[in-house]
Order: C-alpha cells, then sequence, then structure tokens
C-alpha cells in the first residue's frame, strides 16, 4: 500500500540516537552508529521522531510500504516490559504524597495534585491498589495544557487516568471495563477537549460504565480549544 512513512537521511544522521528514543512504536534502531527504519510496520507515519532530530535528516515520504501494525508494536511494548525483573517501570504502581514547601516559599506556584502513577489508560494495572473506591479522572490528553487550572480544578483528589483515542488508535473501553470490574469506583469525571477526536474517550468511557453492569456516576467537563470550559457539563 502506498502510504506516509519517514525516510531518514544516513548522511545527515549524526548517530546521536535522539530519534530511537522518541519513537514509541519502536520503528527506529540504532545500526553501526546510523538511526536506520528497522521495522517499516511499525512505523505510524505520525512524526514523533522529526522535531526530535537535531541534524534535520528525518523527513516523510509517500510510497510503498506495509500497513502499521498496531498490535505487533502492543505485542513488541509488552514483551520489552516483561524482560525487566521487576515489570515495566512505567508501568510500575505508585502513590506519592506531596514534598514539602521549601523554606522561604511564597506559597504562590501551584504544587502537583498528581498522587497516583501510572496515569496513561494504556500502562495503568487494572487492579492498581489505589483504584478500588477511588473517584476517577479519565482525561484526554491535551485538556491539561489547554486548562490552566487542571491540577486544581481536575486532579484533586481524583485517580488521573489520560489518552487520545486518536494518537493510541485503540479502543479503551475493554481496559476501563476492566478496572470497574475489578474495583468499586465511586464516580468517574471525563475531562475532554471540544475536539471531534475526544469523542471517542467519553464513548469509551460511557461503555465501559455500560458493561460493567454498574451505577457509576458520571460526568463529562468539555474543554473549548480557548481554554474555558464550556457550560452544561452532562451528566
Amino acid at each position: 500500500m502506498i502510504r506516509r512513512i519517514i525516510h531518514i537521511d544516513e548522511e545527515k544522521c549524526t548517530g546521536c540516537g535522539a530519534c530511537a528514543q522518541a519513537c514509541h512504536e519502536g520503528a527506529i534502531a540504532m545500526v553501526n552508529g546510523k538511526a536506520k527504519l528497522v521495522r517499516e510496520d511499525y512505523c505510524d507515519g505520525l512524526g514523533d521522531c522529526l522535531p526530535a532530530c537535531p541534524a534535520d535528516a528525518i523527513r516523510f515520504e509517500e510510497r510503498e510500504a506495509p500497513a502499521y501494525d498496531a498490535a505487533a508494536v502492543q505485542a513488541a511494548r509488552d514483551a520489552k516490559c516483561r524482560t525487566h525483573a521487576a515489570g515495566c517501570p512505567g508501568s510500575r504502581p505508585r502513590v506519592m504524597t506531596p514534598p514539602p514547601a521549601p523554606a522561604g516559599a511564597s506559597g504562590v506556584s501551584m504544587p502537583s495534585q498528581l498522587r497516583t502513577w501510572p496515569v496513561q489508560i494504556k500502562l495503568v494495572p487494572p487492579k492498581a491498589p489505589w483504584l478500588d473506591g477511588a473517584d476517577l479522572l479519565v482525561a484526554a490528553d491535551c485538556t491539561a495544557y489547554a486548562y490552566a487550572s487542571f491540577h486544581g480544578d481536575f486532579i484533586r483528589g481524583r485517580v488521573c487516568l489520560v489518552g487520545c483515542p486518536k494518537l493510541d488508535r485503540v479502543d479503551y473501553s475493554e481496559k476501563l471495563t476492566d478496572i470497574l470490574a475489578e474495583n468499586d469506583v465511586r464516580s468517574i469525571t471525563v475531562a475532554r477537549m471540544e475536539v471531534p477526536c475526544c469523542g471517542g474517550l467519553e464513548y469509551a468511557v460511557r461503555e465501559a460504565v455500560k458493561n460493567s453492569g454498574k451505577a457509576v456516576p458520571l460526568r463529562v467537563a468539555t474543554i473549548a480549544v480557548d481554554g474555558h470550559l464550556q457550560p452544561g457539563d452532562a451528566d
């Protein structure tokens, strides 16, 4: 099939490895000191590697290439996680306490309200100990950037899970259904942007609640791209 895929200019490549680190799919590897596109079917064509390259050695091209294989990418990620003796570091559940304010702090800056990790929906273990009895916040990735008081107004007092169905190209409803089935979740707040692709996140949460068979209170907060909270939140 003809699709958009990256091309790496070996002459420009300095071998810094930044693109390989930026490629979440594992399509790029360092071979003999140069970046190589080693798995065309792992390249999603979104170009996370482009801004990471300091030598401007990567560009898009339209050419014959195998289709992006999301299932193979996820299997490779899972296999990589299993190679760690203590499990995947990015998905190791942890609870955090706020650090003490430094001496002489003015109190003007807002401390982080994030108390649990991981936050990515794809990485959260359904049986993480802090999910039982939690008030969940299921948020689109962009909301924390668009809404200035996101930590205080949304994360405070809630367990935060984030994702983007358009970029992750997955249906979160199965993972969220597992979370609701394994835990007594008290409430769910969905924070989404006004853009249409965020509808997939809201849909996944509603499907998970329906599939779980539980009457979990649900609130949807929609944030406009200019940062204001739209009126008329749906319950």
